[in-house]
């Protein structure tokens, strides 16, 4: 046997790869063949180039491939030639490439009039377009998307054979003789006449409200730059404030409404093309991202998307329109009404929008999958995800190790699940808060997907620690059904740990899990912790002074409250008539400290997250919180504003031990201060260097140097900048989420990360479903 067979593991399917095979061995003169398999992509090669072929092999695969492994053996090439053998069956364990932005040379074709996709919105090829939306199931093949309908007229058939064309293999391929089409719909139902692209415009420049299919579902457009149009939809939607993101077509159009940096740039126009954070520019866009300081901005990542700014420049030949300055900004909203699930369905679509979408922009290629839009940061020392799905899912993490394969539930909020199998961690798209029963039918409808696609029944679940969740309670049923371990893994813990997961520890960490709620061990309202983590294993080393919480979880959605219950502890309940008349005049204080005195309705919380909202409230910054993290983030805002300051001398303090730290010191100079940008800035410096110490302290204590910071809280961008600079000065760095969101997007990954970790070390799992509660 003089040939070689290889095994190639990793993002290998549905990027173009099979046919990169092809070229590179026919240009070398070797004999074999190439095809897909579920597990990877499997080649043979035979001829006197071989070496070389191996050689080159993952040094010239296209950008979107990745390989993992690489699995060798000898065998006997009976072939001439080289040829692409149809997919078979097997073990699924390949990756289904993530969405992918529009490439440049399919841009080009949709601008060029002589070209036949000239204007088409569902151009694609190799390097770009749908791959997780539109698949049901590996192999990745045309037949198991939901272009499966669409046959191929002949001139996409011979693209698709023509190994030196970008389309050989282009399983989305398609063009107006044999694609999806579009069409627009009045609020009413009924076809609009005309080019649907034209008449979309000119009704988002009119001011409606027009929804629009994309690759992971619907967003709700409108125009960015009207008020009016604004309003509406912030009326229409029940979305009070929350920010919006703005879809602008390149960096030159971007300029003045934010503040665009190389890094920026580089994430918005990579293939992943999310969302992404920057700092506001000059110009204000009202109602858009009120009183924030940062906006969220996006290009066009679809042939549809572009063809509306193609449109508003008046149907420009060649490309060099894309660089120029367009004044159009829309407004790309996910359509989930209510905080229920993205609308993916045309029908879905008109019954679920009626009454916000003015119009429908719709077409024939059905969404299998719905994943919303990534939302990233840009920073000095890498991208954050705020939000990981679209572009990214479902790409694997890789592991250290390998082990049992486990599935873990996530959290309430921000809900996703993640599959651990081998070496590779599976996070899937953002499924949020599991507040209704169609939240949790969409949970669960993301589990029997992705295990589906992975091949694999779960031999462990994980799942948050508190009872009354959604999520953990679907883990037991699942457990139940299969006869398997259900391990709840508490929510601090699972924080850091999916820090671990993406970092390859295996030694003991320092970390803290700072954010805004979860169930201790101890039932108690975590939330900002100090705990050591080895293995399966975590220890609390301390926590913060509790604050209490006046009202219950009334208290964690409107600040005053938690202004009051910050001054009561601090000793100043005498000022907090004086206070709430200045700051927050339409409340009265007096029921609140009688609460706060006999700890009626008052439960304590260690968390972090708590004090920003005590903190909003005392400035006067935020009274009622309208969503989620509004009152932190108006702080954040105010903070970036005013710029970097020195921490208040004396504006923390740690007990004898190092074990509490306590923050109430904090109280008189935030009440007394008259510029809330300024007391903002304050308050996160001293946070910073209050965590900071209390860090170091546990440093010299644990003779542990290995630091983990995550949380919610993690994802202001002003508190870790601090963070960072003050243990540097110590010599120390610390290890941040960069993979998986550090809130409880990230959830998951950590749960499943734990539950590995008991596995190993035989913990918890030899009992009944339910066992680790």
């Amino acid at each position: 046997m003089s040939g070689v067979r290889l095994f190639i593991r990793g993002l290998v399917q549905g990027v173009g790869f099979r046919p990169y095979v092809w070229r590179l061995a026919s240009e070398l003169g070797l004999n074999g063949w190439v095809r897909n398999e579920g597990a990877g992509v499997s080649v043979a090669v035979d001829g006197a180039q071989q070496a070389e072929f191996q050689r080159r092999l993952p040094l010239e695969m296209p950008a979107q491939a990745r390989i993992d492994a690489i699995e060798q053996s000898a065998c006997t090439v009976d072939a001439s030639g080289f040829d692409i053998l149809d997919s078979v069956a097997g073990e699924m364990a390949s990756a289904i490439g993530a969405d992918g932005a529009l490439c440049p040379a399919c841009a080009a074709e949709v601008c060029d009039p002589g070209n036949r996709r000239w204007r088409y919105p569902f151009t694609t090829c190799t390097h770009c377009g749908p791959r997780y939306t539109v698949s049901a199931g590996l192999p990745y093949d045309r037949s198991r998307t939901s272009l499966a309908p669409f046959a191929l007229c002949p001139a996409c058939a011979s693209e698709y054979r023509d190994p030196v064309d970008r389309r050989f293999h282009a399983e989305t391929t398609c063009c107006p003789a044999c694609g999806p089409q579009l069409r627009l719909l009045g609020e009413d139902g009924r076809a609009v006449d005309g080019d649907p692209l034209a008449e979309t415009l000119a009704r988002l420049q009119a001011g409606q409200i027009v929804a629009i299919k994309g690759l992971g579902g619907f967003h709700l457009a409108c125009d960015a730059r009207n008020p009016e149009a604004l309003a509406t939809l912030r009326e229409r939607k029940m979305r009070e404030a929350k920010p919006f993101a703005v879809m602008g077509l390149n960096p030159a159009s971007l300029t003045g409404v934010a503040q665009l940096d190389a890094p920026a740039v580089a994430l918005l126009a990579g293939p992943a093309a999310p969302i992404v954070l920057c700092r506001k520019g000059a110009q204000e866009l009202y109602g858009v991202a009120p009183g924030l300081g940062e906006l969220g901005v996006m290009f066009p990542s679809t042939p549809l998307h572009l063809l509306l700014w193609h449109e508003a420049a008046g149907r420009p030949a060649g490309k060099a329109w894309m660089d120029a300055p367009a004044g159009l900004l829309l407004v790309m909203t996910s359509a989930n009404p209510q905080g229920e699930p993205l609308v993916i369905g045309n029908d879905e679509a008109r019954e679920r929008l009626r009454g916000i979408a003015d119009a429908f922009l719709l077409h024939d290629r059905d969404i299998v999958v719905r994943c919303d839009d990534s939302v990233v940061r840009a920073g000095a020392v890498g991208p954050t995800f705020i939000r990981r799905s679209r572009g990214h899912v479902p790409l694997p993490i890789p592991l250290a190790k390998g082990g049992p394969t486990v599935l873990a539930l996530g959290g309430h909020l921000k809900n996703t699940i993640c599959v651990f199998k081998g070496q590779q961690a599976f996070l899937s798209q953002h499924v949020g808060s599991l507040d209704n029963a169609a939240s949790i039918a969409f949970l669960e409808e993301t589990v029997a997907h992705l295990l589906s696609i992975l091949d694999v029944r779960p031999d462990l679940v994980a799942h948050d620690l508190h009872p009354d969740d959604a999520a953990g309670q679907l883990a037991v049923q699942l457990a139940g059904q299969w006869g398997v371990p259900a391990l709840a893994i508490p929510h601090h813990h699972a924080h850091l740990a999916a820090i671990c997961a993406e970092h390859g520890s295996n030694t003991p960490v320092i970390g803290l899990a700072i954010d805004g709620v979860g169930m201790g061990p101890d039932g108690g309202a975590w939330g900002g912790e100090l705990l050591r983590l080895d293995g399966a294993g975590c220890v609390r080393l301390g926590h913060l002074r509790p604050l209490a919480l006046p009202g219950g979880d009334r208290a964690a959605r409107e600040p005053w409250r938690m202004g009051v219950s910050a001054l009561h502890a601090a000793g100043l309940g005498y000022r907090v008539g004086g206070w709430l008349s200045q700051r927050h005049p339409c409340h009265e204080g007096g029921s609140l400290l009688t609460m706060l005195a006999r700890r009626l309705r008052s439960p304590e919380t260690s968390s972090l997250g708590r004090w920003f909202d005590a903190a909003a409230g005392l400035l006067g910054l935020c009274s009622s919180m309208s969503y989620e993290g509004q009152a932190a983030m108006l702080l954040e805002a105010q903070a970036l504003a005013q710029g970097p300051v020195a921490p208040i001398a004396g504006g923390y303090q740690l007990s004898a031990d190092g074990r509490v730290l306590d923050f109430t010191p904090l109280v008189l100079p935030l009440l007394d201060c008259r510029d809330p940008a300024l007391g903002a800035a304050q308050f996160h410096a001293t946070v910073a260097a209050g965590l900071a110490a209390w860090l170091l302290a546990a440093v010299d204590r644990e003779n542990c140097r290995e630091i983990v910071v995550g949380g919610g809280c993690a994802m202001n961008a002003v508190l870790m900048a601090a963070l960072r600079d003050a243990l540097a000065e110590a010599g120390l760095s610390l290890r941040e989420a960069r993979q998986a969101p550090p809130n409880d997007g990230g959830l998951a990954l950590g749960q499943a990360w734990v539950a590995r970790a008991i596995f190993k070390e035989g913990k918890h799992v030899s009992g009944d479903t339910g066992a680790g509660r």
